[in-house]
C-alpha cells in the first residue's frame, strides 16, 4: 500500500485548516455552515458525472477509488527480470519446453499467459500482437477509471457556481432585511468553496494517482513482454538482463547488477 494519497490530502487539509486557525477563523464552522450546499455540490457532481458515462463505468469508479487509497505501490519489476533471466538461461540450455513445469509458479496473469504462449510455440509476431492488445485493453480500462474523476473535477466548480447563483437569487429576494445580507452571502459563496475544494483536494489528486498507477503497471507489462520475446528467441541471459535493466531507474538497475554479481 502506498500512503501518499492519504498523507497528501491530510497535509493539504492541514495547511488549509492551519491557515484558517491562524487567521482566527473556525474551519469547521466555515465548511459545515450550510449542509445543503454540500449536498448540492457533491450530489450534483456525482449525478452529472454518471449522466456523462455509463452505469458500469460508475460502478468501476467505486472500485478504482478504493484502489487509489489502498494501492499505488510501484510494481517491482526486479523480481520479474530475475525470473526472465532464469527462463532465458533454461531455455537456452534445455529448450522452451523445459520451462513448462515452472509456469504454475508465475502469479502474474499477464506474465503467465505470455510464457504459456511462448512455450506452446506461438509465432513471435502473433505473441507480441496478443500481449500488446492485452496492454491496450488494460490501458483503456485504467483511462476510463481516471477519466471519471477528471470529469468530476470539471463539474464540481460548476455545481458550486450554480449553488452560489441560487443563494444570490434568494438573497436578492430578501433585501428588505439588511441584517440577513451578510450571512446569506456567506452561505451563497460556500457552494463555490465546496466546488473548488472537492475538485482540487479530492477529485483531481485521485485522477492523477490513478493515471500514475496505470503508467507504472503498463511499464511493468512492457518489461515482461520484451523479456518473454527475448526468452522465446533464445537470447543470451546476460543480454536479456542488460536489455531489461535498461527499463529500470538507475538506482534499481544498480541493485539488480549488484545482486547478479553476488
Amino acid at each position: 500500500m502506498d500512503p501518499a494519497t492519504i498523507i497528501g490530502i491530510l497535509v493539504a487539509l492541514g495547511a488549509v485548516f492551519g491557515a484558517l486557525f491562524m487567521g482566527g477563523l473556525n474551519p469547521i464552522g466555515i465548511f459545515l455552515a450550510d449542509i445543503p450546499s454540500i449536498i448540492l455540490v457533491f450530489g450534483g457532481t456525482c449525478g452529472v458525472t454518471m449522466a456523462s458515462g455509463t452505469m458500469p463505468a460508475t460502478i468501476n469508479a467505486i472500485k478504482v477509488l478504493i484502489k487509489a487509497f489502498t494501492g499505488g505501490a510501484v510494481p517491482d519489476s526486479t523480481d520479474d527480470i530475475k525470473l526472465l533471466v532464469e527462463f532465458a538461461d533454461t531455455a537456452r540450455k534445455e529448450g522452451l519446453l523445459a520451462l513448462e513445469p515452472r509456469l504454475a509458479d508465475i502469479d502474474d496473469a499477464f506474465f503467465k499467459k505470455g510464457m504459456e504462449m511462448a512455450v506452446d510455440g506461438t509465432d513471435p509476431e502473433r505473441l507480441r500482437e496478443q500481449l500488446e492488445i492485452d496492454i491496450e485493453k488494460t490501458q483503456a480500462r485504467h483511462k476510463s477509471g481516471a477519466n471519471f474523476f477528471v470529469t468530476m473535477a470539471g463539474f464540481a466548480p460548476g455545481m458550486g457556481m450554480i449553488g452560489t447563483v441560487i443563494g444570490l437569487v434568494d438573497m436578492l429576494g430578501n433585501l428588505d432585511d439588511p441584517s440577513s445580507l451578510g450571512p446569506s452571502m456567506a452561505v451563497a459563496f460556500l457552494t463555490t468553496l465546496w466546488g473548488a475544494f472537492l475538485a482540487n483536494f479530492i477529485f483531481t489528486p485521485i485522477a492523477n494517482k490513478l493515471k500514475r498507477m496505470s503508467a507504472d503497471e503498463l511499464a511493468a507489462k512492457e518489461i515482461i513482454l520484451e523479456g518473454i520475446l527475448a526468452v522465446q528467441a533464445g537470447s543470451n541471459p546476460r543480454a536479456v538482463a542488460g536489455m531489461l535493466a535498461s527499463f529500470l531507474p538507475p538506482a534499481a538497475r544498480e541493485d539488480l547488477v549488484e545482486e547478479k554479481s553476488a
